[in-house]
């Protein structure tokens, strides 16, 4: 009997985690061409209750030590003089297995590169929040929610904003032990499905990674005997396989 009551609580709480939202925003890294200004973001939401989502936009500072400092993008009165990313809109309502879109609106200089977290985070609405909905229909959202075990997660994205004239200059080194790429652009190149595998067993490989080189940078690797390198150099909207063997 106690077992059964145990099984009838799991089950509950599984009934009750999947009746929440459940938003997805696609890919994690998203690219804005130096020749555009907007990029539309969609957000989905795959739960059986609607979503209140805002959405927050900070700008990643690279420091000289290689660490980053994240901080909130300058805002004056007049919104046409603001330098930076902007959402707009800033809060979503996505209803259940529906979808809604924000689009990421860039208004700044662009004669270096710059990058951005976007977060997309799921709340119960308050008044202040700004969401259009009245004050009963975000007392019934909370009471809806309140009876149930409520998990909503939220994504962090990354916004990379090219220079307006963007230049890719990847310069490869290919020597005996090593192997090693060089970004002398001025715009982030993109080093894809990364693999390190056993030529002799197909299955012996390391987890797939993928890496941001950004401008001035550099990524290397050390060739070892018996294994070989496969990965796809992104830069921009071109895309080059590449295979090396090691030693």
């Amino acid at each position: 009997m106690r077992r059964l009551v145990a099984l009838l609580g799991l089950s509950g709480l599984s009934l009750a985690i999947q009746a929440a939202p459940n938003i997805n925003v696609g890919t994690v890294y998203d690219y804005l061409d130096g020749d555009k200004s907007t990029y539309l973001k969609r957000v989905f939401n795959g739960g059986d209750s609607t979503a209140f989502v805002k959405v927050n936009v900070l700008e990643i500072i690279y420091n000289a030590d290689g660490t980053t400092t994240e901080v909130p993008v300058k805002t004056q009165a007049d919104a046409s003089s603001r330098d930076g990313l902007m959402a707009s809109p800033a809060r979503l309502i996505v209803p259940a297995n529906g979808m809604q879109g924000t689009r990421l609106l860039y208004m700044g200089e662009r004669e270096t590169e710059r990058y951005f977290r976007v977060r997309f985070v799921p709340v119960v609405p308050e008044k202040e929040d700004e969401f259009a909905v009245s004050s009963e229909e975000r007392e019934d959202y909370r009471k809806h929610l309140s009876a149930r075990v409520n998990v909503m997660a939220g994504f962090g994205t990354v916004f990379f904003v090219r220079p307006k004239n963007s230049r890719f200059d990847s310069v490869i080194d290919d020597s005996a032990g090593t192997y090693r790429i060089r970004n002398n652009g001025n715009t982030v190149v993109v080093i894809d499905e990364f693999k390190n595998c056993s030529r002799a067993v197909e299955t012996d490989c390391e987890p797939t990674t993928k890496h941001h080189l950004l401008a001035g940078k550099a990524f290397e690797f050390q060739k070892q005997a018996g294994r070989e390198y496969r990965f796809n150099l992104i830069e921009g909207s071109s895309k080059k396989a590449l295979h090396i063997a090691g030693q």
